[in-house]
């Protein structure tokens, strides 16, 4: 099956993730999806096995393995859960000017197609690695707590070289930012809307808290760069507090996104943002709302088996990404790890989601030709 055509078939298979689904969607998850490519790899005569992330969530995985000794494990893992549609057309692939339209075309189901496919074409080829076995590990929930991923590290899988699809429009990315999610809270003390003098307004207090992190603080973090990533960010997303208008509100929330740099933990992030709010005079609970670290990226594209990688697809430097993913779970783990695919990030998650027809193949033919060059 060529890539064009998987992809189409997986787009027409809804794997929203469930965090995100509506009451409308009948079955969300990843299952439709794995089932079918476990029914596609079967087919191809490649073994199949499902590993159990949770009561009903499961990776997929396949693996072409050489006749011999194994003596080096390569690793493709794109993410099988995408967003929620807009409607459910986006359910529905579409070819039109070059291009596939559909929820999930670039984020990430071009990479599975790609991926796939590629490794399905080396069954039966007589270039195919004779010491290299390949992995290929369809993972669940990284659009939401990466527990596919997260399952996939502590299951100890060892690997030389663990290859991330995302829409990196065929770049090697090597570093990627982190993810905090913080949620910061300010008290006051109520008071009768006709007396407010005899409280304390935490919607007050708080607004002087968002004003600093979009101004001062956000001019702190720009003159923080990393060369492949900028720099850091931070931007205030939600805000709730009160209860009515006639009474001073006691109590006010704000989550905020901070995208950090290799170097950058939560710890250091939330010693700096207490050191920051204790100078201004403001009293600030500062708490994280992920229920996992979701750390940058740093890969030393100097390693040999990165090089191989970079050698083999003819890019020369390496590149970094804005965005956080699964790649930095499995580095974690002590794969070296980067990511790749077909697509543009800027259409991900978006009503009119596409991927160019030219650049899905490409990737295609890419990671064929690298799989030929390995050992």
């Amino acid at each position: 099956m060529s890539s064009e055509k998987l992809l189409c078939e997986l787009i027409a298979l809804p794997s929203v993730n469930p965090a995100f689904a509506s009451g409308g969607d009948s079955k969300p998850g990843e299952k439709n999806v794995a089932d079918f490519l476990a029914a596609t790899a079967a087919q191809a005569g490649l073994p199949v096995e499902f590993q159990k992330v949770s009561s009903d969530r499961f990776n997929f995985i396949t693996r072409l393995s050489p006749s011999g000794k194994i003596t080096k494990r390569i690793l493709l893992a794109p993410h099988l859960d995408t967003v929620p549609a807009a409607n459910e057309k986006q359910f529905c692939p579409l070819k039109k000017n070059g291009r596939i339209y559909g929820r999930g075309a670039c984020d990430t189901k071009g990479s599975v197609a790609a991926m796939l496919s590629a490794l399905i074409s080396l069954v039966n080829d007589p270039q195919r690695p004779r010491q290299t076995e390949i992995v290929f590990a369809g993972l669940v929930d990284e659009e939401d707590a990466q527990r596919g991923s997260r399952a996939l590290a502590a299951s100890g899988l060892k690997a030389d070289l663990a290859i991330i699809g995302e829409p990196t429009e065929l770049k090697i990315v090597s570093a990627h930012k982190g993810n905090l999610w913080l949620r910061l809270e300010t008290r006051g003390k109520a008071a009768h809307g006709s007396t407010p003098q005899l409280g304390k307004n935490a919607i007050h207090e708080m607004a002087r808290v968002v004003d600093l992190l979009e101004t001062s603080y956000r001019a702190k973090l720009r003159r923080r760069k990393h060369p492949l990533l900028g720099h850091a960010t931070v931007s205030v997303g939600t805000i709730s507090g009160g209860t009515q208008a006639n009474v001073v509100p006691d109590k006010c929330v704000i989550t905020a996104d901070r995208r950090t740099l290799p170097g950058e933990t939560e710890q250091s992030v939330r010693k700096e943002l207490k050191q920051l709010f204790h100078a201004k005079k403001l009293s600030v609970h500062i708490d994280s709302s992920k229920s996992a670290a979701c750390l940058p990226l740093e890969t030393n594209f100097q390693v040999p088996v990165v090089q191989e990688l970079f050698c083999a697809l003819g890019q020369k430097k390496a590149a970094g990404v804005d965005y956080f993913c699964d790649a930095a779970v499995l580095s974690e783990a002590g794969i070296p790890s980067v990511v790749f695919g077909p697509g543009d990030i800027a259409q991900a998650h978006t009503s009119d989601e596409w991927i160019s027809i030219q650049q899905l193949e490409r990737a295609t033919r890419m990671l064929t030709k690298y799989f030929q060059t390995l050992p």
